[in-house]
């Protein structure tokens, strides 16, 4: 159970910006698995992986259990960054987000 459930709009808000703002969907070049892309950096980048991306890529979909602090998917990585080449997701973070 949560501890702070946000209900100011100013708040939520706030955590739309920080979770979903300019995030570009990004499909895997291997097994078109979707997830939202954000990068505030060369090196900072934001996957927000959905239920539906993780059980659809193969390679995590063999990782058993919960959040884990495993790499992320080499395949989609490389999708990210070709991505990036090809001007799809802009670097720079806006706002502080």
């Amino acid at each position: 159970m949560p501890s702070f459930v946000p209900t100011s709009p100013e708040t939520l808000e706030d955590q739309r910006l920080y979770t979903s703002a300019r995030l570009v969907e990004v499909a895997c070049l291997d097994c078109l698995a979707k997830v939202g892309v954000k990068k505030n950096s060369e090196h900072h980048t934001s996957i927000q992986w959905t239920g539906e991306a993780r059980a659809h890529c193969p390679e995590l979909s063999r990782r058993s259990g919960g959040r884990e602090a495993h790499p992320a998917c080499p395949r989609m990585i490389a999708s990210i960054e070709a991505a990036v080449r090809d001007g799809q997701i802009p670097i720079g973070a806006e706002d502080g987000y």
